[in-house]
């Protein structure tokens, strides 16, 4: 009998598209449409000519309970659950407000992922497990498993990591291509 794997799953900018939240926060405060190529390779921070625009989102209630979920999401973590021992990480304590919305919104949209599998932490620096899918290149680097880069807006010119290019990559890199 095999021992399963452990998979940890970042939420935001992973599970969720923080990236696409933000415009649209930014759409509905300045009326400014900010299309998705012309914030590739910025952090967070210099995507709009505010700095604290993402900050301020970030504060609004509803903020985290509202994220869009990313596309194949829910399928790909559904069977990886069925084949490992998943969690998901999510350094939400620098937002403590966002921990209920956060767990709701887990709770919506991955109903089949238990309370015993959520983490909040600070720093994920402490996680252990086989393998983390982050879109976070810092929290990788203070990962003592294998580290897998999930492909967002921020991340592009990060190497170091393998990249996944979306759920489908994630799910052809741990079942291959019959999926």
């Amino acid at each position: 009998m095999s021992t399963r794997k452990t998979i940890a799953i970042d939420m935001d900018g992973v599970l969720a598209n923080n990236m696409a939240h933000y415009l649209d926060y930014h759409f509905k405060e300045t009326g400014i449409r900010i299309l998705e190529k012309e914030i590739q390779g910025k952090p967070e921070e210099r995507c709009f000519e505010d700095p604290d625009a993402v900050y301020r989102y970030l504060k609004m209630p509803d903020f985290f309970r509202t994220l869009p979920i990313n596309p194949d999401a829910q399928e790909v973590v559904k069977k990886l659950n069925d084949h490992f021992n998943v969690f998901i990480v999510s350094a939400a304590m620098e937002f403590p407000w966002s921990l209920v919305e956060k767990y709701e919104w887990l709770g919506e949209h991955f109903p089949f992922i238990t309370w015993h599998q959520i983490v909040f932490c600070g720093n994920k620096g402490i996680i252990k497990a086989d393998y983390m899918i982050d879109d976070h290149i810092y929290n990788l680097r203070s990962f003592s498993g294998t580290g897998l880069i999930f492909d967002c807006y921020h991340n592009i010119n990060e190497t170091g990591f393998e990249r996944l290019m979306g759920w489908k990559a994630v799910e052809e890199y741990f079942f291959g291509k019959e999926g």
